[in-house]
């Protein structure tokens, strides 16, 4: 039962608002937090709207050679 549940809502969050998910999240370069974005971060969409949000980094990241 509590498999149900759990499938239920993932499926209610996916369907809400201006969520795009995780994969679209994560292919813009972009990781989902919950709550907020950290510092040095901005909001760039939703994973799963209003609670996951995608941040992305403010700075492009650079590569240490």
């Amino acid at each position: 039962m509590g498999i149900l549940v759990l499938v239920l809502m993932f499926i209610s969050l996916t369907q809400h608002g201006d969520a795009h998910g995780p994969a679209s999240c994560n292919h813009g370069g972009g990781l989902c937090r919950v709550g907020s974005c950290v510092s040095g971060e901005y909001l760039a969409q939703y994973c799963f709207e209003p609670v996951i949000l995608c941040c992305k980094n403010l700075s492009p990241a650079t590569t240490e050679s």
